[in-house]
């Protein structure tokens, strides 16, 4: 499963295809790697009927496919799919067509606005003023091993409620120190607590801080 997705593994949702059609209009800003001519069902669409079926538990790019085939037309429309104009039948992707462009897509702008949309559904729930911890923690995606390639590794922001707010990949030659500051460019700081681990006690870091919201208290 492509790894911007697994922010919404860690999201509980009762709704999930209401909560998929609230995340569709910040899908907007993820560039469309499709030729102009090849581009049949909108990406906002496709992506939010992915982000529908991983928060109905698909934890396979082969059962997202199969979710969105087996979905009644009434739900795939109100994620945006459109009727085709000769017949009124709303028409869904092939599997593979769904697999093919979510290994295609831009991880981190993926990754980017799953966050916007879990951090704008976290922001009501705070009490104006208080102090909200965000933790910065380091992870490895399981399965992603392969005999030619090293496993994927993943910094991720959390609220202490359990939605992963941001997460980036870690360039294989690199660590997670060069991460942690546009791991966090998208998230709202504001009366914010960044926990992080030894790894993470680096000036720069805290100047970083300092710079983006004078009420963030690295930890």
């Amino acid at each position: 499963m492509s790894a911007a997705l697994e922010h919404l593994t860690h999201a509980p949702s009762s709704a999930p295809l209401i909560e998929s059609a609230a995340l569709r209009p910040f899908l907007d800003s993820v560039p469309d790697p499709r030729d102009r001519r090849g581009r049949r069902h909108p990406l906002p669409a496709l992506l939010a009927a992915a982000a529908a079926a991983v928060l109905a538990g698909a934890r396979s790019l082969a059962a997202i496919g199969q979710w969105i085939t087996d979905a009644p037309g009434w739900a795939v429309s109100a994620l945006g799919f459109a009727p085709d104009p000769l017949t009124g039948q709303v028409v869904v992707p092939h599997p593979a067509t769904v697999r093919r462009l979510l290994a295609r897509l831009n991880g981190d702008a993926l990754d980017a606005a799953i966050g916007a949309f879990l951090s704008a559904r976290t922001a009501p729930t705070r009490e104006p003023g208080t102090l909200w911890p965000i933790a910065v923690d380091g992870k490895t995606v399981r399965g992603s091993r392969t005999r030619t390639t090293v496993a994927i590794s993943l910094l991720a922001a959390m609220a202490h409620s359990g939605e992963v707010l941001a997460q980036r990949q870690v360039a294989d030659k690199s660590n997670e120190i060069p991460s942690f500051a546009p791991l966090l460019n998208g998230v709202n700081l504001t009366h914010a607590v960044i926990t992080a681990d030894a790894l993470h006690t680096q000036h720069g870091h805290g100047a970083y801080l300092a710079r983006e919201e004078p009420t963030t208290s690295p930890s």
